[in-house]
């Protein structure tokens, strides 16, 4: 069983501690599933990037913009949202950790 409150405070500090501002570990790997615990310092980014075949985001702690698709959304800790089937990115709004659930095809 895998703790994800501890996985986010781990990473979030190895974040802030990081000159990249950011921490990931690959929490889940199973056939075509994978869930990724990532860490971002506030006003840092994951740059846009093409979307995978299915995938959610998961806000653990902070608060992250999910950017592409008709509109950006601001999510904050508790909440989940598929990810756009377009080139998307996520900005740190605050120091934040996210579970992303991904699954390819």
């Amino acid at each position: 069983m895998t703790d994800l409150s501890a996985l986010a405070a781990e990473h979030l500090a190895a974040a802030t501690a990081s000159p990249r501002g950011r921490s990931a570990l690959l929490v889940t790997n199973d056939g075509p599933l994978r869930q990724s615990v990532i860490a971002l310092r506030g006003g840092e980014q994951i740059a846009e990037h093409n979307a995978p075949a299915a995938a959610t985001l998961q806000v653990l702690l902070g608060t992250v913009r999910l950017t592409g698709g008709p509109q950006d959304l601001e999510l904050t800790a508790g909440s989940l949202a598929p990810v756009p089937h377009a080139r998307h990115g996520v900005d740190a709004v605050t120091d934040a950790v996210v579970l992303l659930t991904t699954v390819s095809a």
